[in-house]
């Protein structure tokens, strides 16, 4: 069976949902469908499909996992979308806000050749404007460790490692405050009862909500290098 575009789709956002699941690589049905938005119905239809072709397996009240086969399709498609969004907002200068969709409809037709292009003309990049981890070209995921910016304790200097969100204007604001992966900043202050935050970038100090906080992932400095 051909995979299509479709297929692609649904085995990266299975990957991603079990990526950082701590080893446990099982996923619901139901976590899939909330992630890519559509129905329940939808989901167990596409699901059978991909167990035919040999993607995925389902066991009964554990959920879908990967075979080496789906994580191979997967990480490629993972690797094509991060490349391509690292080319246009690098390259052709399009804003880190702007190139998500795009990304997806891009890297679902670009040959491997064209990639590899885009990749040197981007700078060989390790991660996607975002932050998360691009595979290899041999298919190694690197692993990324990094915390909750809500949770983390304040006095202390951390590096924005991971921005999870895909929201348009969230993404915009959080680059006008220059937020994004790899700023450093000192942790001020961290109000009780889900209160802002203070951070010190340089000689700028920012306050941001307890909400917004929550799609910022941070390191240590050495945490930020991939391996």
């Amino acid at each position: 069976m051909e995979i299509t575009q479709a297929m692609q789709e649904y085995l990266a956002e299975a990957y991603r949902l079990a990526y950082y699941q701590d080893g446990n690589p099982y996923i619901s049905t139901s976590d899939l469908a909330a992630v890519l938005n559509v129905s329940a119905p939808a989901v167990t239809r596409m699901v059978q499909r991909l167990k035919t072709a040999g993607y995925l397996e389902h066991e009964p009240y554990r959920g879908i996992c990967l075979t080496p086969a789906g994580e191979r399709e997967a990480l490629l498609s993972i690797r094509r979308h991060r490349l391509v969004e690292r080319f246009l907002v690098d390259v052709m200068r399009f804003g880190w806000h702007e190139v998500h969709d795009d990304a997806d409809q891009l890297g679902a037709v670009v040959s491997d050749d064209l990639v590899g292009r885009m990749e040197k003309l981007a700078g060989n990049p390790r991660r996607c404007p975002h932050g998360e981890p691009i595979p290899t070209p041999d298919g190694q995921m690197p692993r990324v460790v990094d915390y909750l910016l809500n949770e983390m304790e304040a006095g202390r200097d951390w590096v924005l490692s991971r921005v999870a969100t895909h929201d348009a204007d969230k993404l915009q604001y959080l680059g006008s405050l220059g937020l994004i992966p790899g700023t450093r900043f000192h942790l001020v202050e961290r109000a009780p009862f889900n209160g802002p935050l203070q951070l010190r970038l340089g000689e700028r100090t920012l306050v941001i909500g307890h909400e917004l906080a929550g799609v910022l992932r941070v390191c240590s400095e050495a945490e930020f290098e991939l391996a």
